[in-house]
């Protein structure tokens, strides 16, 4: 069976649900040619982790080899953990993940909750604020900048770098974005660069610091700790806006759930798990099968792309009750949102600290939060759900 469809339709875009449904409905492995290289799209959940499990799927940079228009952006991508495989991956993510324990990130708890404070502070008195750019977008970047290293007078740079540059990752980029990236990626480049110069001479508490100690052979090039500073301002951003955003939303559409959790506060934890896997911030990542092998009844071969649809693994209603449904004390909450396996997301730990600290601040400080329209636009991405706007008002 042939399904059409354009996954840059505003009809997608606003609900990528309904599609999904439809390809698991004919196979939970689809093969299909929805983005420029055709390849399987993967809606079942067991199908998903098995395949984020298995060594064999390997990662690739989003930029082909034959790129030469976009050879830096291509370069840094190269270099980034993301799009590693072993053992480079390991090596990376591990001088990397000691800044992201879950130790790590209950340390941030103070700088986090001071933070959403003084953005709020900001907007009390307005009655009204857009979540997205007065809220959550700030508090990942002062955070993310915080923890790498970037002084407060670049931070607004950083989030303007990042906020391009998730553009250059996602399958729907466009020339533009890929030229404005390349650009981008040698001014990123070479500010980190010059960042990495100065803790080298003056060591401080920060992730750069961090990425330059190792043993010897461990030790990252300057080049692969700048790329990693890179990714980590991307990926610090782009997941944590989009949980926070998605999560307001999801709960001010759901007033029986937003009283419920008003009431019970202690359950941020599980109401967070569940915005995680009902909206899921990323939806989509890929790899490509290294050999031939054999998944459910279909042979992926050697060379062909896997599209996992992680928005669709964690609506599978083979492993979720009821997977449509907004259930802020859904438990277990097994969902695949951060993936699974080696590349399992760094920043799970510091992505929820932040959502629920600032969820349960907002709905604390802001009494009689609501949306303050009936329609919203959603970015074009194919891979993260990311609304472009949130306006709420509060009393």
């Amino acid at each position: 069976m042939t399904i059409a469809f354009s996954t840059a339709s505003s009809e997608f875009l606003k609900n990528p649900y309904p599609f999904y449904e439809t390809l698991r409905a004919v196979h939970p492995i689809y093969k299909g040619s929805f983005l420029k290289y055709p390849g399987w799209y993967v809606t079942g959940y067991e199908e998903t982790a098995v395949i984020l499990k298995d060594a064999r799927f390997k990662v690739r940079p989003p930029l082909p080899e034959t790129s030469i228009k976009y050879q830096d952006l291509k370069h840094v991508q190269s270099q980034m953990m993301l799009f590693q495989n072993q053992p480079d991956h390991r090596r990376l993510r591990t001088l990397a993940s000691g800044a992201f324990t879950p130790r790590m990130a209950e340390s941030y708890r103070p700088y986090v909750n001071e933070t959403v404070h003084h953005l709020l502070d900001q907007v009390q008195g307005e009655k009204k604020m857009e979540v997205i750019s007065d809220f959550a977008f700030p508090l990942a970047s002062y955070v993310i900048a915080s923890i790498i290293g970037v002084p407060a007078v670049d931070r607004e740079q950083l989030k303007e770098w990042a906020a391009s540059l998730i553009q250059t990752i996602d399958f729907t980029r466009s020339r533009k974005a890929l030229t404005e990236g390349n650009h981008i990626a040698v001014q990123a480049m070479e500010y980190f660069k010059d960042l990495i110069q100065k803790r080298k001479r003056h060591p401080q508490q920060d992730m750069i610091s961090m990425l330059l100690k190792g043993k010897e052979k461990d030790k990252l090039t300057e080049e692969e700790a700048a790329s990693t500073c890179i990714l980590l301002a991307i990926a610090g951003h782009e997941t944590t806006v989009n949980l926070i955003s998605n999560s307001v939303l999801c709960l001010l559409q759901h007033p029986e759930q937003l009283l419920m959790l008003k009431e019970n506060p202690n359950l941020i934890d599980t109401a967070v798990e569940e915005c995680l896997r009902y909206e899921s911030p990323t939806q989509m990542t890929a790899r490509v099968a290294s050999e031939d092998i054999d998944i459910n009844g279909v042979t992926i071969r050697r060379g062909e792309q896997v599209y996992l649809l992680l928005g669709a693994a964690n609506r599978d209603p083979n492993i979720f009750t009821h997977a449509d449904d907004f259930d802020i004390t859904r438990s277990p909450n097994p969902h695949l949102s951060f993936g699974h396996g080696h590349h399992v997301c760094l920043g799970s730990s510091l992505a929820r600290l932040e959502a629920k600290i600032a969820i349960h601040t907002l709905l604390q400080r802001m009494p009689g939060l609501k949306l303050a329209g009936s329609e919203w636009q959603y970015r074009p991405l194919f891979g993260f759900r990311a609304l472009e706007q949130l306006p709420v008002t509060f009393e």
